[in-house]
């Protein structure tokens, strides 16, 4: 074990500690799959040296590359500590090592997705409804749409047959546009459970008039009872027209009733950024488009829906401040944060009026 690598005793404890602690699973993404067995950011090994700075904005913090087994990430360590990173280690013997041992349940980084939301279910009771539940009202002609709370792409690649999307940030604030009717029933869908639930859960805490579940299991479900799914960009959200904005400032208010997260200013935003003995992470939670567009320098596009349930996607860094940044309205940033709180975050909100007029005088 060289100076660069630590052990297995080690790294579970860094994880117990609640000190700063960035993670990275350098393995290929082929070989991770969804997500990593310690549920921390996938860098595959060779962009690591290249986009370690994107996700640990400061060199001080503690970061643990775990490898194949294959010695890659102390080497990666060596050549990081190199150019600046000190406190890079390797862990040893990698994944492999990490899971050799049959316990029960293994520390991890973040808190899987389907836990949480699992743990949100029961809390709150979530209504649920199955995909053949959902066949005998569609064949019946009931009033339902299913509304996919996925990522656009992940929409475009298959989903349950008439589904719109609408990823699960944007479900207030798009909400009245796809579904008009208060009487019209409302499941939720994704490819399995935490997006679903979570997206269910956000219309039912904003109280919204319509029945609302979520399908179990969504599209896996859908394929497990013999049904085809539909591909491509066939029903997407649109621009949010001026009745689904008053509704989403309305239901927005019942949603964050109980939350309290300090709005900040752009400056303060900055001088977070650049405090040297904290780790903080600006993040534009509007769609990928909207930052496209126009955003503030040295923020990070991180659509809202993504980071519900895969925070560690994008939050390399435990026990770092987060920032969401969103437009005047703030519909993204409050319904991302309602649920962030419950992970364990410190949230922070900065709304900016990304007009050409208005962002010149705070970019």
């Amino acid at each position: 074990m060289t100076q660069k690598t630590i052990s297995r005793d080690t790294f579970r404890n860094w994880l117990a500690d609640g000190e700063e602690l960035a993670v990275f699973d350098i393995r290929d993404p082929a070989v991770v799959g969804y997500a990593s067995p310690l549920f921390a950011t996938n860098l595959p090994a060779e962009f690591v040296e290249s986009e370690i700075g994107r996700f640990v904005p400061r060199t001080v913090v503690r970061t643990v590359l775990a490898d194949g087994g294959d010695g890659a990430a102390a080497l990666l360590a060596e050549n990081l500590g190199k150019a600046g990173w000190a406190n890079v280690f390797a862990l040893d013997g990698g994944i492999p090592a990490w899971t050799a041992k049959a316990e029960a349940s293994l520390p991890t980084f973040d808190t899987p997705g389907v836990d949480f939301s699992l743990a949100v279910r029961d809390e709150r009771n979530t209504p649920v409804i199955s995909v053949e539940e959902l066949k005998r009202l569609r064949d019946a002609g009931e009033d339902v749409v299913v509304i996919d709370t996925r990522t656009v792409a992940e929409f475009s690649r298959d989903h349950v047959p008439d589904a719109v999307s609408v990823p699960g940030a944007e479900l207030l604030l798009r909400f009245k546009d796809v579904v008009p009717s208060d009487k019209t029933k409302v499941v939720v869908s994704c490819a399995g459970l935490p997006r679903a639930i979570l997206g269910a859960q956000t219309l039912i805490d904003a109280k919204v008039a319509n029945q609302v579940a979520y399908l179990h299991d969504g599209t896996k479900a859908w394929i497990g009872a013999g049904l085809e799914l539909e591909t491509g960009r066939s029903r997407v959200y649109g621009e949010a027209s001026p009745a689904a904005l008053d509704f989403a400032r309305a239901h927005l208010q019942t949603l964050s009733a109980d939350d309290r997260f300090p709005e900040i200013d752009v400056a303060t935003a900055r001088k977070w950024a650049h405090d040297p003995g904290r780790t903080t992470y600006l993040l534009d939670v509007r769609t990928p488009e909207e930052f496209e567009k126009s955003h503030l320098d040295g923020t990070l596009s991180s659509e809202g829906g993504q980071l519900l349930g895969v925070a560690y996607r994008t939050i390399a860094v435990r026990g770092a401040r987060v920032v969401l940044i969103d437009d005047p309205l703030g519909v993204r940033a409050r319904t991302v944060a309602h649920w962030l709180q419950r992970r364990g975050f410190e949230i922070a909100i900065l709304l900016v009026d990304f007009s050409a007029q208005q962002l010149s005088a705070v970019a």
